[in-house]
Formats: C-alpha cells, sequence, structure tokens
C-alpha cells in the first residue's frame, strides 16, 4: 500500500501488559502489509506510528481476540482487561482523528 500525502499517522505508545497481549496475536494479522513484523519487533520504548488502516486491522484482531472465549475464558483477567484497554484506546484515536474523513 503506498502512502498519500494526506494520510495521516498517529504516534501511539503501547507498553507493558498491553503490547505482550497484543503480541500474542500478531499471526491474526498476516495480511497486514508488515504491520504484523512491525508490531512483533516493537518493544514499546518510543510511540509506533500508526494511520487509518494499521488501526482498524488492530482493533479487529483485538475484537476477535476478545470475544475467543479460548482465549479469554473470564472477563476479569488482568490480561484480558489490559487488550480490551488498548482496544477502546485505538478506538477513540480513531474515532477522534478519522471519522470526520
Amino acid at each position: 500500500m503506498k502512502i498519500g500525502k494526506y494520510d495521516l499517522k498517529i504516534n501511539v505508545l503501547i507498553t507493558g501488559l498491553e503490547l505482550d497481549e497484543l503480541q500474542r496475536y500478531v499471526w491474526m494479522m498476516a495480511e497486514s502489509f508488515g504491520l504484523d513484523r512491525r508490531i512483533e519487533n516493537y518493544q514499546g520504548r518510543r510511540p509506533i506510528g500508526l494511520y487509518r488502516w494499521d488501526i482498524e486491522c488492530l482493533t479487529d484482531v483485538m475484537d476477535s481476540a476478545l470475544e475467543d472465549k479460548k482465549c479469554y475464558p473470564s472477563n476479569t483477567k488482568t490480561e484480558y482487561l489490559a487488550l480490551a484497554g488498548l482496544r477502546d484506546r485505538l478506538k477513540q484515536i480513531y474515532k477522534e482523528n478519522f471519522d470526520n474523513l
């Protein structure tokens, strides 16, 4: 995918348990134009630049993972809450920056 001159890049810092849980589901991002490698190699020291389609892919992956009872049998575990918090944060970022397009 070629980035256009009007494509907005949002810098997001993902650290700790949020990053650990997100990296567990890198395999679900196979058709993501390199996002899977970027997330797999990301260490959480600096913000990662995400475009609109990256945020859409990440939220879709997290939605699928959170709905899967094999991955998260309990909605009260800290891992579930960390991934749900990251998903909600990314959805808010998406809403603030891209809903008006």
